[in-house]
């Protein structure tokens, strides 16, 4: 699912504690190397903390792609393009995933916890992942 089987960089906020979770399950059932680099819990957080060390690490390539949740997407896309090595997309469903992908090279997926479900979550990342 990931190229090159990189891993996966991805991370969240307590408002998207729950899905990051599901995708990190489904992402073990599917054998696609991750790395989390958090929140590991549903208490109340900052993004940023999460967001710039994830960043780091994809400019750094210890991952190709990441994957950003916050509760409208907004917060981790905003601050994620603060760094010079990152296309931030926010994506809620699998035409705008792939259009980042496509158009504007995107290298990061930002998800909207609030305002997609899970199963929409994955039908997103598999039509990002599957994009040149």
């Amino acid at each position: 699912m990931n190229p090159d089987d990189v891993p996966v960089a991805i991370c969240s906020d307590h408002a998207g504690y729950e899905l990051k979770e599901s995708i990190l399950d489904w992402f073990t059932e599917t054998n696609t190397p991750f790395t989390n680099f958090g929140t590991y819990s549903p208490d109340s957080c900052d993004y940023a903390d999460f967001a710039h060390p994830m960043a780091e690490s994809i400019e750094d390539e210890e991952s190709l792609l990441g994957i950003a949740i916050c509760g409208s997407g907004q917060g981790m896309s905003m601050t994620l393009n603060k760094h010079q090595g990152i296309r931030a997309a926010l994506c809620w469903n699998k035409e705008i995933a792939i259009l980042a992908r496509q158009h504007n090279k995107a290298n990061v997926l930002c998800l909207p916890a609030r305002f997609i479900d899970k199963e929409t979550a994955k039908e997103i990342i598999a039509a990002f992942f599957a994009t040149d």
